[in-house]
């Protein structure tokens, strides 16, 4: 059966979430809500699906025509420009970027690319103005004044402060070094190559019959947007573009046709700050583990427009989507998560953890985050452009894990065990998590395929390491790396199977 049957015939279970046509067109036609654009690209498949209106009070239909505010997806765009930049030699990830824009005045400190590119500069997120001011119609410098009189508010470096006004910094660089306007450079060098021949910079003097007209929620009642004009966010939030634009963007970056796979790769790649916390954020988009997929995504949230775009590098998937009503966040990524489920995760049902009482639950959070950082990177950087953190000392890595799970030591402070978890992934914990969970990654993909490998989202963590375990015993594993007999006793439990103990 085809991807594209498939798609329009979901089985009823598949239906319970907003993910299909069928449910599409629900989410659309609940009371207060208007249009909605959804696209998702899979190798050379490709689905575009469009719901509801664009305009309400004309009754105008939502098209694969209609253009929308992208918001702050803009900054994806940004990124990919500064990076084609630095691939020619004409920036810098590591100058200060008053080197490259002058009219930026000497702070406290010095702000580098790289670290406005991940929103480690301390810059100020929209000042006092706060992020509905209207501040045009204003051109770049106009845009960039706004911003240039604000003290740092972080040491660059030590903290993640998201911030529209510092991507317009990378604007103005761009510009600087491109002899080009920000809107002049985006349509040669990065809407023209992704095949986007709607996407602008969103100027309402140009816009067409075709743009989204926007809607918000004001006392559970769909009313008008508040007329704002975009321009002084430019290069963090400035452009419009079509649901065919943004797919062909994803696109565009899982082919490396706008910057090269190593370029890609440090978009990617999340950023940390000085004392090693990752920000879940790389070079213009987020990243996370959702179930063993590596996500890379961005989402963009202004007055007329919700929109997000995710992209699973590891398995050559993009998903994109738009709405006009504000604040649909959570909604749009409901269903890029049952698209997922249903394109990637439909091989058999999941094992859950049986368990009880508090320390159950933190061994079955550990093992979930082994899992899911573990596959997602193994994943990102074998089939994606991603790089794997080193796997030095990984006996010690897989004993520490243990330690980490020891029952006993959990139920004699299990918030403070907990709190270790959350953060052992980290690069402060020498990326613990990912390199044990990658090892039994690469272990499982050797042993029984890629196509089992591919499984393991949707059976979950307990079937991941009791298969891993099953390996171990066949290739008689060091003992290391088989974790312990108490942790195994946990799994065994945890599956509700009568397994045999380990010879070890």
């Amino acid at each position: 059966m085809s991807w594209r049957r498939r798609w329009s015939s979901p089985s009823p279970r598949r239906c319970s979430g907003p993910w299909t046509r069928s449910c599409a067109r629900s989410f659309a036609r609940e009371p207060n809500h208007a249009g909605l654009a959804v696209g998702v690209l899979r190798g050379a498949q490709r689905w575009v699906g469009t719901y509801g209106l664009r305009d309400v009070a004309r009754g105008l239909p939502a098209t694969p025509r209609t253009t929308w505010r992208m918001a702050s997806i803009t900054k994806s765009f940004t990124a990919v420009a500064v990076l084609q930049l630095v691939e020619r030699g004409l920036i810098d990830l590591d100058a200060d970027i008053r080197t490259l824009v002058p009219a930026w005045p000497e702070k406290r400190w010095p702000v580098t690319v790289r670290q406005l590119l991940g929103h480690l500069g301390g810059v100020t997120n929209y000042g006092r103005f706060g992020p509905s001011h209207d501040s045009g119609p204003v051109d770049s410098a106009g845009a960039l004044a706004l911003v240039t009189g604000y003290e740092l508010e972080a040491e660059p470096g030590t903290r993640f402060l998201y911030s529209t006004w510092a991507y317009n910094l990378l604007g103005a660089a761009i510009e600087a070094v491109s002899g080009q306007s920000y809107g002049e450079y985006l349509q040669e060098h990065v809407f023209g190559p992704a095949g986007m021949v709607h996407a602008a910079l969103d100027d309402r003097r140009t816009r067409d019959e075709h743009h989204a007209a926007g809607y918000r929620l004001r006392e559970g009642q769909r009313v008008a947007s508040k007329v704002v004009d975009v321009s002084g966010r430019f290069a963090g939030g400035g452009t419009r573009a079509s649901i065919e634009d943004l797919l062909g963007f994803g696109g565009a970056l899982l082919d490396y046709r706008l910057v090269s796979r190593t370029s890609t790769g440090w978009m990617q790649t999340p950023m940390s700050t000085r004392d090693g916390r990752l920000t879940d954020y790389g070079m213009g988009f987020a990243t996370w583990p959702l179930r063993g997929h590596y996500v890379v995504a961005h989402s963009g949230a202004q007055p007329e427009t919700s929109t997000l775009l995710l992209l699973l590098p590891g398995e050559d998937v993009a998903i994109a989507l738009t709405s006009n009503v504000e604040g649909q966040a959570a909604s749009l990524k409901r269903i890029a998560y049952g698209i997922i489920e249903l394109l990637l995760e439909d091989t058999g049902p999941r094992l859950s953890a049986r368990r009880q009482g508090t320390v159950d639950a933190v061994v079955n959070e550990g093992l979930n985050r082994v899992f899911g950082y573990g596959l997602a990177y193994h994943r990102w950087a074998t089939h994606g452009p991603g790089t794997l953190p080193g796997t030095g000392g990984l006996p010690e890595a897989f004993d520490q894990v243990t330690r980490l799970l020891d029952r006993a030591a959990i139920e004699r402070a299990p918030d403070a065990a907990r709190e270790r978890l959350l953060s052992a992934h980290e690069p402060r914990e020498d990326w613990l998590l990912v390199r044990v969970g990658a090892h039994m990654a690469r272990t499982l993909e050797e042993a029984l395929g890629p196509e089992r490998l591919r499984s393991y989202p949707a059976r979950g963590p307990l079937a991941f390491f009791n298969d891993y375990l099953a390996v171990c015993e066949t290739k008689s594993c060091p003992d290391p790396f088989r974790f312990n007999e108490a942790l195994r006793a946990d799994l065994r439990r945890f599956s509700g199977e009568n397994v045999a103990p380990s010879r070890h």
